[in-house]
């Protein structure tokens, strides 16, 4: 096997036992393999740009620190380690080319908006925190979403329809990304059973998987 093919299959161990470990509500496995996602899909990318290093390595720190996703402390510093990351993906994206567009910036940031005034009334404690770094989430989905970075892929209604070319799967893994962190503050304010928290935990960390998956490769793409 190539380095590309080993880096996927030791990302995708790590994936499933990290996600197998939230579901069982296995801390240590957690710990274990939670670490090695991001570094093993790193090791897949070839001569690294900084800003995807950088990326890669807030990544790395914010995962460490979201092991337990009930600690507030840790929580605010997982969102401060993944805003320098969003903020690099930001900056490649727009290194390229990509612009906002309103049918992707609207819907985006009235997401953005209804879970910061909900954390605002029910979880004032990190509301400031996770409200700031919603802002760079929302951000980077929005570029994420722009055709042009993936010129001559097939678009729906506007919307680019991955294919292919990694390119084109950049806009998935914005909204995938969106949608693993809406499920931290849907678990967050409105679940109480553990087996539906440990449920959900492991639906954040799939979905956050993939997304960091269709990102860096569409990302890494010259």
């Amino acid at each position: 096997m190539n380095r590309s093919t080993l880096s996927r299959a030791a990302f995708a161990a790590a994936s499933v036992v990290t996600v197998a470990g939230a579901v069982v509500g296995s801390p240590r496995t957690q710990q274990i393999a939670k670490p090695l996602m991001v570094p093993a899909l790193a090791a897949g990318v070839s001569r690294p740009a900084l800003p995807i290093a950088t990326a890669l390595a807030a990544a790395t720190l914010g995962d460490v620190l979201l092991i337990d996703p009930d600690d507030d402390t840790r929580i605010l510093r997982g969102a401060a380690a993944f805003a320098v990351m969003q903020g690099c993906y930001i900056g490649l994206l727009s290194s390229r080319g990509a612009r906002p567009r309103a049918v992707n910036l609207v819907p985006r940031f009235a997401g953005w908006a209804v879970a910061a005034v909900t954390l605002g009334r029910r979880s004032r404690d990190v509301a400031p925190g996770l409200s700031g770094y919603g802002l760079t989430l929302a951000t980077m989905s929005t570029l994420a979403a722009d055709p042009s970075l993936a010129p001559g892929a097939r678009r729906f209604c506007g919307l680019v329809v991955p294919g292919v070319d990694p390119r084109s799967r950049l806009a998935l893994g914005g909204v995938l990304f969106t949608v693993s962190d809406a499920l931290i503050v849907f678990r967050r304010l409105f679940l109480v059973s553990e087996s539906h928290r440990r449920a959900a935990e492991g639906t954040i960390l799939a979905t956050y998987a993939l997304a960091q998956l269709l990102l860096v490769e569409g990302l890494s793409r010259q």
